[in-house]
Formats: structure tokens, sequence, C-alpha cells
């Protein structure tokens, strides 16, 4: 009997043996799968937190490229809103254009008979004026009234040739001037040199410098000039040919006919 226990007993110790091992045996093969399941799961991670890594790299690109889009279409709504506006006051220039186009005929009708009547004034005020270059002045009224005549001559140009014409007029009225011509006295053709200041004076002095006359707004006639101002007549038309330099004169001058 007791050999019998003896021997259950070391069949029981191998049987627990053999249990102990299997079962070592067990945990050592979960403690790989365990370790195996680990590094999957740490690999896992890593690959995880390269998407989203990359993913993070891309939405911040596309943040800047929406930023950069935004930026430029602020700047094209400027520039747009701006361009808007020009074309708004071409279109608004062009509305006006069109309405002087409109109107230029209606114009040149108000226009024309102006002009004639304007050339006209002219002639007449020359004709009445103090004789200064008398010839030369209606020889320009001759030439206004043929440019009027001319078909290729536009009416803008024909205005300006008139207005041009009356700015010389008016500068008769202050010109200091002297230039060479004829007077006729009593009968007689005699080369001169004219002198007027202004229309304040009208006076020509012979080329021999020893005579002189001064024109009586008054009387429409040519006088003697008293010999004690030839030599102030002498050196003002020096002047005015600025041959030499300006001085103070004393010549004499025909006062306006006051209104009773």
């Amino acid at each position: 009997m007791t050999k019998v226990i003896n021997k259950s007993k070391v069949a029981a110790a191998l049987i627990g043996a053999l249990a102990m091992t299997g079962s070592v045996a067990a945990t050592a093969q979960s403690v790989s799968e365990l370790q195996r399941e680990e590094a999957q799961t740490h690999q896992a991670d890593v690959r995880s937190q390269e998407k989203i890594n990359s993913l993070f790299e891309q939405s911040q690109e596309l943040l800047y490229e929406y930023r950069g889009i935004v930026d430029e279409y602020e700047q094209l709504k400027v520039y747009n809103d701006h361009v808007q506006r020009l074309v708004d006051d071409q279109n608004a220039q062009l509305a006006s254009l069109q309405r002087q186009i409109d109107g230029i005929e209606d114009t040149k009708q108000g226009v024309v008979p102006l002009m004639y009547k304007m050339i006209d004034a002219m002639e007449q005020f020359v004709k009445l004026d103090i004789p200064i270059q008398r010839e030369r002045r209606l020889d320009r009224v001759e030439i206004l009234r043929d440019v009027m005549e001319n078909a290729n001559v536009t009416t803008s140009e024909q205005f300006r040739q008139i207005t041009e014409a009356y700015q010389a007029e008016m500068d008769y009225g202050s010109a200091l001037n002297a230039y060479e011509g004829k007077l006729s006295f009593e009968g007689e053709e005699i080369s001169v040199d004219f002198f007027h200041l202004g229309r304040a004076a009208l006076l020509a002095q012979s080329l021999d410098l020893k005579n002189g006359w001064i024109y009586n707004k008054e009387t429409g006639e040519w006088e003697v000039l008293d010999d004690s101002y030839l030599g102030a007549l002498t050196k003002a038309i020096r002047m005015a040919r600025k041959q030499t330099a300006p001085d103070l004169l004393q010549l004499p001058i025909y006062a306006a006919e006051r209104a009773e």
C-alpha cells in the first residue's frame, strides 16, 4: 500500500510539474503575443501620428493658400471697384460728348453769323481808328473773309483766327512800336518811320530825321511836329526798336475829347 501511495504521489507530482510547465509555457506565449500586439499597436500609433502630421501640414498649406486667395480677392475687388468707377466716368464723358456732338449743328448755326458780325465790326473799327498800319490791318480782315468762305477750314479754326485777329487789335492799344512806311502829306508821299505809343499817340519822322508829324485824332489829319520834339521822337523810335535803353521822353499827345 505504501508503495502504491508513493507512486501515486510521484505521479501527482509529475502531473503537477507537467501542469506548471504547461502553464509557464502558456504564460510565456501570452507575453510574447502581448509584446507583439503592443509592437503592432506602437507601429499603428506611429503611422497614425505620421498621418496626422501629414494632414496637419496639408491643412496648414490649405490655410495659407486660402488666406492668399482671400487677400487676392480683396485686392481684385478693390481694383475692380476702381475700374468700374473709371468705366462709369468714361461713360459719363462719352454721354457728354455725344450731347455736344448732337448740338454742334445748332452751335454752328449760332456761331457762323456771329463770326461774320465780328469781321464786319473789326473792319469798321480799323477804318475809324488812328491809322496804325491800317493797310496791314485791313488786309487781315480780307484774309478772314477768305477763311470764312474756305470749305477746308473748320468752324473752330475760323473762330480761332478771328479771335487771334481781335487779340492783335488789342495789342495795338498797349504796344510801343516803330515801323517804316509812306506818309501822304500835302499831296506828297514821304518815306518815314512811324511811331505809336498804344493808341495815345501816332507820330512820324522823315528818314533824314529833319522833319516830324503828328496825327490829330480830332481832325483825322497829319500835322507838322514842332522841331523841339524831333530829338525825343528819334529816341522813341530807337527805344521801340530796342536800339537804346528805355527812358522818359516828352512827346505831344492829343487828349481825348470830353463829353459836354
